[in-house]
């Protein structure tokens, strides 16, 4: 299994988690960034820096890139064009905003979808359907390395 393939088949473990912001523990409640922080977990052992308390706009209101900050400091950075499995998606969910959303690339064939966390829904597995591609601020790949 290649290290792209764990971490798809780690993100679909956490299918099913409920959704409850600011947690990270699968099967029993998650949201997006703590899908991310847990995938991590799994792969690299402890968190590389501590997640302080954040609200759901995610600093929208002072237009500070919080999330897209912290991928940039821990996450390998990618060309948009090219997906693959087990990339980490940043959405933007409106145009001009700031990024707050992630998920996990499950599938780059003609049909992609991703794996996230989402508000009503818990941890799902969606098409990344063109709506969704639209909004995609930036790729990035987990950093490979021993757990």
């Amino acid at each position: 299994m290649t290290f792209a393939d764990r971490v798809v088949v780690i993100a679909r473990s956490w299918i099913g988690t409920p959704y409850l912001h600011q947690a990270s523990v699968c099967g029993a409640g998650t949201d997006c960034l703590g899908l991310l922080r847990g995938i991590w977990r799994d792969l690299h052992g402890s968190e590389p820096e501590p997640v302080p308390v954040y609200t759901a706009d995610w600093a929208e209101p002072d237009h500070r890139e919080v999330l897209l900050d912290a991928a940039r400091r821990w996450l390998v950075a990618k060309e948009p064009e090219a997906a693959s499995p087990g990339d980490v998606l940043l959405f933007r969910m409106r145009e001009g905003s700031i990024a707050k959303h992630l998920g996990i690339q499950s599938d780059a064939t003609l049909h992609p979808k991703f794996v996230h966390a989402y508000t009503g829904y818990g941890v799902v597995e969606s098409s990344l359907s063109l709506p969704w591609q639209r909004r995609i601020a930036a790729r990035f790949a987990f950093p490979e390395g021993a757990n």
